[in-house]
């Protein structure tokens, strides 16, 4: 009973302990936030005072005094670009850096234009060389009413010529009829090409001279192979560009044509890019009369356009043919007139030392047949027959 008693003692004191401690905990709590609480109001109060100072206790229309001890703001004065230096040192003005990289720019910048100048001068250069202004009034002056045909041919070799280095060479298809200039216009350009290249990179290849029979074909291809490789290879070595023409296309073996068309096609070496093929033949020479004859009524507001509407079907035409047209440029030639066909009795006969008297050249013009459309006449032969009409005199 005694330790019972004890024991409930000690418990109870303990207890008495831990809320009293807990009590003065709260007290001391309580005085810190009622502490904080007075310093908050203090200081809001003080503010609120310290606002309200300038403004007067009764409600006036006056305006409120401006402070004049209020100070204004201070202007930052602006700093000198002037470097002060001391009395006892040397005044020196700090060196610039040059830039190296400014000089080498400038350096490439020149190196740029003068190739540039360089590289202008050598495509004139080049292109005066051929002498294409010399050919284009050779062709005015010997061909006659094939003006579209010519300005074309001028204009394709005024690019290709233009510089050296090519990626194909230039490939150009003449057709038309029989005796409209397509020949002619061949040898003139051999001509001319044989004065400004020399005449062994000039070749003129006729399919019935060079290769008349079925059984020369294996020869003709081992022979057109080597001749095109040689003038090729040659050419290379002297910087200029050669000339091929292929006369009589129509008459050529299909096994030729192949191995023209290997040739002419580009493929992935540089050999045989700089080159000029001219291929000439009367294929689609029907298709041409019956366009020029049923358009005729056309020329008497303009000159018809070959090239825009008949050159799509003939390409059509030509590649169901052989494959080695769809490499070419094709130039179409028209009918000739009556009066080109004068103009050529004229030229011939003046070459022949006879004088071309006007009643003389229209009655051998009227021993040729012609188309009649209205008030036109077109040649059936052009002006094949002429030569030997004037040799007759």
């Amino acid at each position: 009973m005694t330790e019972t008693k004890e024991n409930g003692t000690a418990t109870f004191s303990q207890f008495s302990s831990s809320v009293r401690t807990m009590v003065r905990i709260r007290q001391k709590y309580q005085a810190i936030k009622k502490r904080r609480m007075e310093i908050a109001t203090t200081s809001a109060s003080q503010i609120f005072a310290s606002s309200r100072s300038t403004s007067p206790s009764v409600f006036t229309f006056d305006d409120i005094p401006i402070n004049s001890n209020r100070s204004s703001p201070r202007k930052r004065k602006k700093r000198k670009g002037r470097v002060l230096y001391p009395n006892n040192n040397l005044r020196a003005v700090p060196t610039k850096e040059r830039s190296k990289a400014k000089k080498c720019l400038y350096l490439l910048f020149v190196i740029v234009f003068l190739q540039i100048y360089n590289a202008i001068e050598n495509l004139d250069d080049h292109v005066l060389k051929y002498d294409l202004d010399g050919l284009e009034k050779t062709l005015k002056r010997e061909v006659f009413g094939q003006q579209e045909a010519t300005e074309r041919l001028l204009g394709h070799l005024q690019d290709y010529l233009s510089t050296y280095v090519h990626n194909k060479p230039l490939v150009l298809s003449f057709h038309g009829p029989t005796g409209v200039g397509k020949s002619h216009v061949g040898r003139l350009l051999a001509q001319h090409f044989r004065s400004v290249v020399g005449d062994q990179l000039v070749t003129q290849y006729f399919v019935l001279h060079h290769c008349p029979t079925d059984d020369d074909i294996p020869r003709c291809i081992k022979a057109l192979s080597l001749q095109i490789s040689m003038t090729v290879t040659q050419a290379e070595e002297e910087e200029k560009i050669p000339l091929f023409i292929f006369d009589e296309m129509e008459h050529m073996p299909s096994e030729l044509m192949d191995t023209l068309h290997n040739v002419i096609r580009p493929q992935n070496n540089n050999e045989y890019l700089n080159a000029i093929y001219i291929l000439i033949g009367n294929l689609g020479h029907d298709d041409i009369t019956k366009f020029v004859l049923h358009n005729s009524s056309v020329s008497a507001s303009g000159p018809l356009s070959l090239t825009q509407e008949l050159t799509p079907w003939l390409r059509n035409y030509l590649h169901r043919y052989h494959q080695i047209f769809q490499e070419a440029e094709l130039i179409p030639f028209t009918l000739l007139q009556k009066s080109h066909v004068m103009d050529c009795f004229t030229d011939e006969m003046s070459r022949e030392g006879f004088y071309p008297d006007r009643s003389h050249v229209e009655r051998l013009a009227e021993e040729l047949s012609y188309y009649i459309v209205g008030e036109l006449e077109f040649s059936h032969s052009g002006c094949r027959q002429v030569v030997a009409k004037v040799n007759l005199l």
